[in-house]
């Protein structure tokens, strides 16, 4: 698989039930029909498991194999047996180059992120700890003491939101390693 050293990557986050999901499911055919190529990836906190008990892949990777590849005429999924958590850097170099990478979690590694946050949630914002959050999409910005040079967009304004990610997407530089 290609492996490119540079890739522009912006990260969306936000706490659980914010819309992370549901804002990058609408900024990917934004991107789409504006040209551009986009891939994700999408953090999570908790396990999850694409095996069943007995089905092969399943059986190969308790059998000990460090990666898995299940491939179907339509799309391929490749599972890979970590000791440790993976890092944002071995992710990225693992995916062929495109135009645009969101990020949703890693909010710790990335450099320009975007929060999403609804009042809906009851919980606090992310922003007001987080130096790396430079805009929030939001429901209702009148609740919030935003901070002075923080973009504020309507969760609903995707052209917009999608241009600012354009505009401050990040260039991630990583070493390849053999």
């Amino acid at each position: 698989m290609p492996r490119n050293d540079k890739q522009r990557i912006f990260g969306i986050i936000g706490r659980s039930g914010s819309g992370k999901t549901h804002l990058i499911s609408r900024l990917i055919p934004f991107f789409r029909q504006s040209g551009l190529s986009v891939s994700t990836i999408k953090h999570t906190h908790h396990g999850v498991d694409m095996d069943k008990p007995g089905k092969d892949t399943f059986l190969h990777r308790e059998g000990g194999a460090t990666e898995v590849m299940l491939a179907t005429p339509d799309r391929w999924v490749l599972q890979h047996e970590c000791s440790t958590p993976p890092v944002l850097d071995e992710l990225l170099a693992a995916m062929l180059p495109v135009d645009l990478v969101l990020v949703e979690g890693f909010h710790a590694d990335v450099p320009a992120c975007l929060e999403v946050w609804r009042s809906v949630t009851g919980k606090d914002p992310l922003f007001t700890n987080e130096k790396q959050i430079t805009a929030i999409a939001t429901d209702s910005s009148a609740s919030l003491h935003i901070p002075n040079g923080t973009t504020v967009f309507s969760i609903e304004d995707i052209q917009s939101i999608a241009c600012y990610i354009q505009q401050q997407a990040f260039l991630w530089s990583f070493s390849q390693k053999p």
